[in-house]
């Protein structure tokens, strides 16, 4: 007996139920539980815009996130590079610039060396007394000494540069690997075209004490020949040559 009677009631309870739910879609929605309005349609409007501004408040978000990631990007663009080589770089051109300065006798001056190939090199440098000629020559040939020793000075300069050059080399592979935006990358690249350029300035210092030692020497053995000549026509054109005399062996 007792399942059939949890049958019938739970029939009946079906019942009631089917009977409450046609009387609520029946019964306008004020009048419903207890006089809390409940609209379906209204209610589904409501989520719907609230899913509608919650995927908005996501978009803004995203933006937001966006906006901050792409100032950050900035920031490490704009950032400087924290290794800088400048001062290196100049101490090294300034150390061969000091030695090019230190040039002995003739500098590297125009209107110097003008001057000095005038005064014996050239002209009346070369036809002048003997005792002139030995004064001149005895000039060149420290002209020529001492430029050889310039050019060794600068020579011994540029090869103390080069491990300096190395070390700065090193901290700019280094910098430019590690960088993290592109103004450090680009400071890096330029660093390394100062480092060339100075190593491009070292070795044109080198190649002008060079050549300044080779030009003089050439100079030098031109004046030469052209001594020897004025001497061999001075030795030809003599106006009085040996004339005899009278000698004296003893006295009285």
């Amino acid at each position: 007996m007792k399942p059939n009677i949890l049958s019938r009631a739970m029939l009946a309870g079906a019942i009631a139920t089917s009977s409450m739910i046609g009387i609520t879609a029946a019964t306008p929605a004020h009048a419903q539980f207890g006089g809390i309005v409940y609209d379906p349609t209204n209610y589904a409007q409501n989520v719907l815009t609230a899913a509608r501004s919650l995927q908005q408040v996501n978009n803004q978000i995203q933006q937001i996130q966006q906006q901050a990631t792409s100032l950050m990007n900035e920031a490490r663009n704009l950032a400087s590079l924290p290794f800088s080589s400048l001062q290196q770089l100049q101490q090294q051109v300034q150390r061969t610039q000091q030695l090019l300065g230190e040039a002995q006798r003739i500098a590297y001056d125009v209107q110097n060396v003008q001057q000095v190939f005038n005064g014996r090199y050239k002209g009346a440098a070369l036809t002048g007394t003997h005792a002139q000629m030995v004064a001149n020559a005895n000039a060149r040939w420290e002209d020529s000494v001492g430029a050889f020793e310039d050019a060794l000075r600068v020579q011994a300069g540029v090869v103390g540069n080069i491990d300096g050059a190395r070390t700065t080399m090193d901290g700019l592979v280094t910098s430019s690997q590690s960088a993290t935006g592109a103004l450090q990358a680009a400071q890096a690249g330029n660093q390394l075209l100062a480092l060339q350029s100075q190593q491009l300035a070292d070795l044109t210092a080198l190649l002008a004490a060079q050549g300044r030692a080779q030009a003089l020497d050439s100079a030098r053995n031109a004046a030469v020949e052209a001594e020897s000549r004025e001497r061999l026509r001075r030795f030809l054109t003599r106006s009085i040559g040996y004339q005899p005399g009278n000698a004296r062996m003893f006295h009285d």
